[in-house]
């Protein structure tokens, strides 16, 4: 799925707050673009959401102005009603969509509006991976958020991105935005030098050298970005600088992973909506299925597209006392893939830094396996079994 980048042209922080929430509502990954910073390797806004309720004119020159600079930006002009002639002007400044601003409501307009409005940014996602088709694969980003602490996030994400990174001998990346103290390099026995707060406080000057400097490299050659060592940080202020270094990431690497713990705090939400998959990691027990069931209610409030989760299942033995079908019926989603429950060989692989899939040829390893080629499209492996050698009898 393509990810769009937007910006919103307004003076009324409400109304960019408002316009904010219905395009990722949209169903497309979408970030929003507050500045573009010299020196920041992002391309310019997909989609501009003009404001012209207020000032006609001004909201003119500045659809004008955009569509001289960015011939190919979708330009949406927004407007306190659909008045014919400043449905016109609007057209003749170079706008592509025209929105009478009435969202939120119950009424017939206001659903239509929101309607209207949501067609058009999946036309613009469209025509945005119909151009870049040829150019580039897209960059795919998965998040895993856990149920709760204890749950196998970690685990689960660090596995899946070492598999991803030598299934497919791309640039892969792993990001950990655990907050407080995330674990992702120490379960890849890896000493990083900096962290994501390096990052963040450097958006000035995160050109795609200065990147590579920041991300430490795993032998399997996945890179990766630590997680804070700061209680306190990354915290609500470093948002926008979150979602901004994803979107810098999305233009050097084909996949990245993200372990985003076992919170929704305002990190962990731009993540989501960068996300084209969101694995909730939960364990087949009542705190983990109680966590999991609000933190889908969660991201539905959110409008993160709740079409995107998909529901891991942690940790599955013959002891569990909750059967499959009761967690999907209490989550309402299926269950998309279940891994085993072997502590022993976690903890000699945390332990000792290594990863599952590097160390050893269980059946735990073999699950990550199957389970990143699932996501790649990938068929197994699959082994001949030995031909069977017939008794000496039975030649006779």
């Amino acid at each position: 799925m393509a990810q769009l980048a937007a910006s919103i042209v307004s003076h009324d922080e409400e109304f960019k707050r408002q316009v904010a929430a219905l395009l990722r509502s949209c169903g497309v990954p979408v970030g929003i673009v507050e500045e573009r910073r010299p020196g920041v390797e992002t391309a310019g806004p997909d989609v501009v959401v003009i404001d012209i309720r207020a000032d006609a004119s001004s909201g003119m020159a500045a659809i004008e102005r955009l569509r001289a600079g960015h011939p190919t930006v979708a330009l949406f002009a927004i407007a306190t009603s659909a008045e014919p002639d400043l449905i016109l002007q609007a057209m003749r400044a170079g706008a592509n969509e025209f929105f009478p601003w009435n969202p939120g409501g119950t009424s017939q307009a206001s659903r239509t509006m929101e309607e209207s409005f949501h067609g058009a940014v999946r036309r613009t996602a469209a025509r945005h991976a119909a151009i870049t088709a040829g150019a580039r694969q897209p960059c795919v980003t998965h998040v895993f958020l856990g149920a709760k602490g204890g749950a196998g996030t970690t685990t689960v994400a660090v596995n899946c991105a070492v598999e991803l990174a030598r299934l497919t001998k791309r640039p892969t990346a792993i990001v950990d935005l655990k907050p407080c103290l995330g674990e992702v390099a120490l379960f890849l026995g890896v000493r990083p030098r900096f962290t994501v707060l390096d990052a963040i406080e450097n958006l000035h000057r995160l050109d795609r050298d200065f990147l590579r400097e920041l991300m430490a490299r795993h032998k399997s050659d996945l890179d990766i970005l630590a997680g804070s060592e700061q209680f306190d940080r990354p915290n609500g202020q470093d948002a926008p600088a979150i979602e901004e270094l994803l979107r810098v990431l999305s233009r050097l690497y084909d996949y990245i992973v993200i372990d985003a713990g076992n919170m929704i705090n305002s990190c962990a939400v731009s993540a989501l909506y960068a996300a084209d998959t969101i694995f909730l990691v939960t364990n087949p027990d009542v705190p983990s299925i109680r966590n999991a069931q609000r933190l889908v209610d969660r991201v539905r409030q959110l409008g993160a597209g709740s079409e995107r989760v998909k529901i891991l299942l942690n940790r599955v033995s013959d002891q569990s006392l909750i059967a499959p079908k009761q967690i999907e019926t209490a989550l309402g989603y299926g269950i998309h893939h279940t891994f085993s429950s072997d502590y022993r060989t976690v903890s000699t692989a945390l332990n000792s830094g290594v990863p599952l899939s590097l160390t050893n040829h269980s059946a735990l390893a073999t699950e990550f396996n199957s389970f990143t080629r699932h996501l790649l499209g990938v068929q197994e492996d699959v082994k001949p079994e030995p031909e069977r050698r017939r008794a000496f009898l039975g030649l006779l």
